[in-house]
């Protein structure tokens, strides 16, 4: 069995290398139009080119799985504000979808927990439409369209579960299909546990994101890891990449929800030896707060383990 790894955005062992500088609203007001378009020019770009220094570390350290930063563009989606953020940046688009092809590594977005499909209000809806068309709109321009994926929650519960699912299939329906295709969805803390996410996942034909963690804290009497975890591999069928699961750990257990900083391989022992009985090849992308420094300790703590092989920076086989 084989586990590839990968961290989300950041990679903290860089200098100054944050691919999510932002503006706000406010300040984006008290400028003038050009002192606008200027500022969200060179955000947009400063993003990128350090998405592209991060590539780069990536492929050195070979680590093969790396989660965007949905914050690449400042504003992206705000209604006030009307920003070209696809032509000026094309050579930086053309470089990471360069260094992503060439070197075979799975990428991925990861909307904020506002973008859901769940609500009873339109205007929700067609926001969450909107910002999935901006991720799709970056995969696009970087060429990898149609192997990145997008992952969401599948939303609130609004006080009836039953209600909020039959909205969900509903108002998914406007997503349209080509960015329907590039999408997974994830079990959550609090609210839509792994069995209900499945559920819709096999409905609706989508892969499943599964996340241990959020299994750990937000599971339903009777749920077991050797159950599930073959319905969650079924939905990756017919895609060109194994299951892929995020792994954290608790900050503590008062916070039980929190990621910590590192991961505890004590704690993800019990899917580690249900993975190796299923013997499934998986990619697991680390939530933890250290980012890089995470996987890479990680990756050194498991490689020490009995018959364990580390094959690369970021792979092991177990």
């Amino acid at each position: 069995m084989r586990i590839r790894f990968g961290y989300v955005a950041h990679a903290l062992n860089l200098y100054d290398a944050t691919p999510s500088k932002t503006m706000t609203y406010t300040r984006y007001q008290k400028l003038s139009k050009d002192e606008r378009k200027d500022q969200l020019e060179r955000i947009t770009r400063t993003n990128l080119e350090h998405t592209i220094r991060i590539l780069h570390y990536n492929i050195a350290h070979e680590i093969p799985l790396y989660r965007f930063s949905s914050s690449l563009v400042p504003l992206a989606t705000h209604d006030e504000v009307d920003f070209d953020y696809i032509t000026p940046f094309k050579k930086e688009y053309d470089m990471i979808g360069q260094l992503v092809k060439e070197h075979q590594l799975r990428t991925s977005f990861h909307p904020n927990q506002f973008t859901l499909f769940t609500s009873d209000k339109p205007h929700v809806t067609e926001n969450a439409v909107k910002d999935m068309e901006y991720h799709f709109a970056l995969l696009k321009a970087m060429g990898i369209e149609q192997s990145a994926y997008i992952n969401l929650h599948i939303g609130g519960a609004y006080g009836n579960k039953e209600k909020a699912l039959e909205r969900f299939h509903e108002n998914l329906k406007q997503l349209p299909n080509p960015i329907k295709r590039q999408m997974t969805l994830e079990n959550d803390d609090k609210t839509y546990t792994t069995t209900e996410t499945l559920n819709v996942c096999e409905k609706e034909n989508i892969p499943m994101m599964f996340d241990y963690h959020h299994f750990m804290a937000n599971h339903e009497t009777g749920e077991r890891l050797s159950e599930l975890l073959p319905r969650f591999f079924k939905t990756w069928d017919g895609t060109k990449f194994p299951p892929k699961i995020h792994i954290s750990s608790p900050k503590s257990e008062k916070s039980f929800r929190s990621h910590a900083d590192f991961v505890d391989l004590d704690f993800i022992q019990p899917l580690l030896k249900e993975l190796k009985v299923q013997d499934q090849d998986v990619d697991f992308m680390i939530e933890a707060k250290e980012k890089d420094r995470t996987l890479l300790k990680l990756l050194d703590e498991m490689a020490s383990l009995r018959k364990v092989k580390r094959i690369g920076g970021g792979s092991l086989d177990m």
